[in-house]
């Protein structure tokens, strides 16, 4: 049986781009395993649908949108399922070298403070390097909105973190 176009297409984005698709979808939700489920979610959705010659490189852009487009729904039905499921005492340690990456755990936690709108603005502006009508364009909102979230959520993320050079946050996202 003949391998499809699109099969060879997964195979090569997930080999050469799999773990920058998931560091993108673990900044949005803040939990590996959450970050997998989106990254499967998302590439199902993507190549549910015939895409006849899509391209490796833009295929990793319909990925990416469809991984914020999925975190931005909520996941309605793993929300409505995870209020009837009795809740699972979260254990005191974590395993790894914590101190190899305090700071990264430390902004991951402060991102997850973030209401969702808020934190996908912080996420495209500095792990996607876009710019304010680039994130206004994706989000489907106004420039001056996309502001006012930036804005607010940068105060939130120094309340938690403390006063962060601009720099030195765009480091610590893309480590």
């Amino acid at each position: 049986m003949a391998r499809r176009p699109e099969d060879v297409v997964v195979e090569r984005l997930l080999a050469e781009r799999g773990r920058a698709l998931t560091g993108y979808a673990y900044l949005l939700c803040g939990s590996v395993h959450d970050a997998e489920d989106l990254v499967q979610d998302a590439l199902v959705k993507t190549f549910a649908r015939r895409r006849a010659g899509l391209a490796l490189e833009s295929a990793e852009g319909y990925v990416r949108r469809a991984i914020l487009t999925l975190y931005l729904d909520g996941w309605r039905k793993r929300r409505r399922w995870a209020t009837r499921l009795p809740t699972a005492a979260e254990p005191a340690w974590r395993e790894g070298p914590a101190d190899a990456v305090g700071d990264r755990i430390d902004v991951v936690a402060a991102l997850a403070t973030l209401p969702r709108r808020q934190r996908a603005c912080i996420v495209l502006r500095f792990y996607e390097d876009r710019t304010v009508a680039e994130i206004a364009d994706v989000l489907g909102i106004g420039e001056g909105t996309v502001k006012r979230y930036l804005s607010m959520a940068t105060r939130r993320l120094e309340a938690v973190l403390g006063p962060i050079p601009a720099r030195e946050t765009q480091l610590v996202l893309e480590a």
